[in-house]
């Protein structure tokens, strides 16, 4: 079981109520306001009691009266909260920030691993981030939070969106996936493309082994993959190191082993055993493009997975209050300063003002 650090703990007591920890018995239904005074600084980590399981959740900023972000990560499996302090951690200034290790990730799949024969479905992942994202606006107060989507997470987040609109102020998407055929498909020929360019026999052999998508092994993907990362390393801007160094809390062997074994279950979850997993339903624009509420997005130019032409479609067909697509020259799919640059201008000059 992990705990939260000493002095973390003797302020939320001496403040305000702390969320049903590792070590509680069992949540409340309804769980009492965390703020008592706009001034108040937030700082919580526990688990949880959502769609029926225990999830981690930390929620984090310098003060009550700040908007709230739902970060949605991506993978699934890869949760954000063992780094999110060393790469959105000023952030805390201006908005209160929290990680969701989903379902099946990460210190969620360490207090409640999933049971053998037992299957992720992207309505029970949406369901469980609107559930959430309803525990937050009753436990600090606000009538509605902001919806922050990467990757995978962008797949929930506009599922959540579409669903829920009542529980959102803005949707912000950051390499957003659209459709598993369109997506797949584009990719793999881009990528393709690039190799036979660069006369790049090795990767060409792992191009040509799998084949064209849709893939029915779930080890394609996982090899295209590690192709992406070498050809977008090659044009775009690298994170800082230290922004991937897990938090000391989730470097424990057990925290450690939990991340891992979370990240195959969700992987095999989303690709399926023969090509039938979550990412074979995904298909966004089949969800309707009116959209009641704001719809923004951030995408790395050098995506080559979720490629910025196939975003861009999507954007164009969005209906919404108000859009905006911000195309970022020295990004691919993975975040980097420049990224989280753009994410921040348009909290601050465009959702904060909402």
């Amino acid at each position: 079981m992990l705990k939260r650090p000493a002095l973390c703990a003797a302020l939320l007591l001496a403040v305000q109520p702390a969320l049903a920890m590792a070590g509680a018995a069992s949540a409340p239904k309804v769980t009492p306001p965390a703020c008592t005074s706009p001034a108040q600084k937030v700082d919580e980590k526990g688990f949880v009691s959502i769609g029926g399981i225990e999830q981690w959740v930390t929620v984090k900023g310098d003060s009550c009266a700040n908007p709230i972000i739902l970060f949605i990560s991506g993978g699934p499996g890869n949760p954000l909260s063992p780094y999110s302090d060393a790469i959105y951690g000023a952030w805390s200034k201006d908005f209160t920030l929290v990680q969701w290790d989903q379902r099946g990730a990460g210190m969620t799949y360490g207090r409640s691993p999933p049971a053998p024969d037992s299957v992720l479905t992207l309505k029970q992942m949406s369901d469980d981030g609107a559930e959430l994202a309803a525990y937050l606006t009753h436990r600090y107060g606000k009538k509605k939070v902001i919806l922050w989507g990467s990757s995978w997470g962008s797949i929930l987040g506009v599922h959540m969106a579409k669903a829920h609109p009542e529980l959102f102020h803005a949707y912000l998407g950051t390499s957003q996936l659209v459709s598993y055929r369109e997506n797949q498909t584009i990719s793999y020929s881009g990528l393709l493309a690039l190799v036979r360019a660069a006369d790049d026999k090795d990767a060409l052999a792992v191009l040509e082994g799998v084949g064209a998508p849709p893939w029915t092994d779930p080890r394609s993907l996982g090899k295209v993959r590690r192709v992406i990362r070498k050809y977008e390393a090659k044009v775009t801007t690298p994170p800082p190191a230290a922004w991937w160094k897990p938090a000391a809390e989730y470097s424990t062997p057990k925290a450690l082993a939990d991340y891992e074994a979370g990240e195959d279950y969700s992987f095999v979850n989303f690709v399926g055993m023969h090509g039938d997993g979550m990412f074979s339903q995904v298909d966004l624009p089949k969800l309707g493009t009116d959209f009641a509420i704001p719809m923004f997005f951030v995408e790395g130019a050098h995506d080559l997975l979720a490629t910025p032409d196939v975003a861009q479609r999507y954007y164009d067909s969005l209906k919404a209050p108000e859009k905006d697509l911000v195309m970022l020259e020295h990004a691919g799919h993975d975040p980097n300063q420049d990224v989280v640059d753009a994410e921040y201008k348009i909290l601050k000059e465009r959702i904060l003002p909402l």
